[in-house]
């Protein structure tokens, strides 16, 4: 039909449909009401629940193959066995405050709601009575463990294909839009940056211009360790850019002295004020060799370090004339640097290093181990937690506004053991971690305050960014409108009176 009755019971309000057919069975035609099952269930926002007829109909000129399906939003949650001798009875989670978030974030829903689509066929309303069990039900539904990264391989890579390939038409776009040639990027030997470097030598590529207009500098300061130092020329040097390194470290002694601050005397005092004097010289060095050398700054931060807050404001590295990584968590980095150590686009020596760069902890190295550069002591997720824990909160948080009690539900029920559900197959050992109720609740915590109190003002002014996923930005211009002294509180109230210790 061009509007199935279902589509007036959506505009009328229900979040579930049922479809109790009679439909017999051809060759394809399961393809085809997979393809009418999922699209109606994602045109509507709906749960769409599918029976045909099956054994025990009359068999005179046509068969049946007992076809049942659920659908929730386009996503397929169960299915029965077709052909089967017996009747059968599927089960699936169907997540109804997920659909009604997204009606209420979908406009053109609700413009039609408006507009009087709703008028249709008079609706015979049907009460369906259910019991609601009065003990804890288990979650028989699969959750991703990275949401922003899918577990099943070919998925994965196309996911990493369309991210790489949208990264680098941005930073293409920007630079042909404006006609500068030369790229500058600082290259710190970690994950973002290196990401940021193979996309820039990307759009190089695609712009027909070459990689030496890619100007990568390593700029080491007080807590840069041997190792980062040395990926990050070797990684330059690989990609066929051409190589600068400049030494912060006699600059910012020079602004630490004139403030009078107490490392210039000699005192390991490692606060605030230090770590962002390096961070603010970089940047302040980067924008001054793009005057230079008429080019462009590429900014490195992710998307999980602007949802925590996890950068230096204004003269820092949350600034920069275009920022390719901004809408791209860190999970999904970590796979996407993996991808393209893997699928061999570039050299040998540069897949090496990427390897290297991918197993390094993740550290701004910016606070030294008893002022020895040779082993920085300053790990990120110390202080925010782990990334594959925050990046599962910021995407129900941000992309479905989930209340807390509901993310710790979902995370207790994916990251609670280890040894249950999927995890993507490039994921080492050492790496599949199980976080109990007790540490998802006070991460999440941590990222409540930083995301909704401590950070906003930073996500307000950012700078341009390829948008790379659904509700994947947190740029003040599309995705993410909050006011920069909003509060937590809300938030905090909930996590704590409904999540007992």
């Amino acid at each position: 039909m061009p509007i199935p009755p279902s589509s007036h019971a959506a505009l009328a309000g229900a979040t579930v449909l049922t479809n109790l057919s009679a439909s017999n069975v051809t060759i394809g035609k399961s393809d085809y009401r997979r393809l009418l099952c999922a699209s109606q269930s994602g045109r509507c926002i709906t749960a769409y629940v599918y029976a045909a007829a099956g054994s025990g109909e009359s068999t005179t000129d046509l068969a049946w193959d007992g076809h049942g399906m659920v659908y929730e939003n386009g996503d397929l949650l169960a299915e029965t066995e077709r052909f089967a001798e017996t009747g059968q009875m599927i089960a699936a989670d169907v997540d109804l405050e997920r659909l009604v978030q997204e009606r209420a974030r979908m406009t053109s829903f609700n413009d039609a709601v408006r507009d009087g689509h709703a008028e249709g066929p008079p609706l015979r309303r049907v009460s369906v009575p259910f019991e609601v069990p009065d003990v804890p039900v288990p979650l028989n539904r699969h959750v991703e463990r990275f949401p922003y990264v899918p577990s099943d391989p070919a998925a994965r890579d196309e996911r990493c294909r369309e991210a790489y390939n949208i990264q680098v038409q941005g930073l293409a776009s920007r630079l042909a839009s404006t006609g500068i040639k030369t790229a500058v990027i600082g290259v710190s030997g970690g994950l973002d940056s290196a990401h940021a470097l193979i996309v820039t030598a990307r759009a190089m590529d695609r712009l027909g211009l070459p990689r030496t207009n890619v100007l990568g500098f390593s700029m080491p300061g007080f807590a840069t360790s041997e190792r980062t130092r040395t990926n990050a020329l070797t990684l330059i040097r690989a990609l066929g850019a051409t190589i600068g390194e400049i030494d912060i470290r006699p600059s910012c002694l020079q602004m630490l002295k004139d403030i009078g601050h107490p490392f210039a005397e000699g005192r390991p005092v490692y606060d605030t004020t230090f770590e962002n004097v390096q961070a603010g010289e970089r940047t302040s060095h980067l924008f001054r060799l793009a005057n230079q050398h008429a080019g462009l700054v590429v900014g490195t931060s992710d998307l999980s370090e602007l949802a925590l807050g996890w950068c230096t404001y204004g003269v820092g590295d949350q600034m920069s004339h275009y920022s390719v990584n901004a809408s791209v968590p860190k999970t999904l980095i970590k796979h996407l640097v993996r991808w393209v150590a893997r699928s061999g686009q570039f050299n040998a020596g540069t897949s090496d290093v990427l390897q290297s760069i991918v197993e390094t902890d993740v550290s701004p190295e910016l606070v030294p181990d008893q002022g020895s550069a040779a082993k920085p002591t300053q790990l990120s997720e110390a202080v925010l937690g782990p990334f594959p824990l925050q990046d599962f909160f910021l995407y129900y948080v941000s992309r479905f506004g989930y209340r807390p009690s509901r993310v710790v539900f979902l995370a207790e029920h994916t990251w609670g053991d280890a040894a249950k559900g999927t995890w993507p197959e490039d994921v080492p050992e050492t790496e599949r971690r199980a976080y109990d109720r007790a540490a998802i609740k006070r991460w999440l915590g941590v990222f409540l305050r930083r995301f909704f109190e401590t950070s906003q003002f930073k996500r307000s002014a950012l700078p341009n960014a390829p948008k790379v996923g659904s509700g994947g930005s947190l740029s003040p211009r599309s995705d993410w409108r909050a006011p920069s002294d909003g509060h937590a509180d809300a938030w905090l109230l909930e996590l704590e009176r409904e999540v007992p210790d």
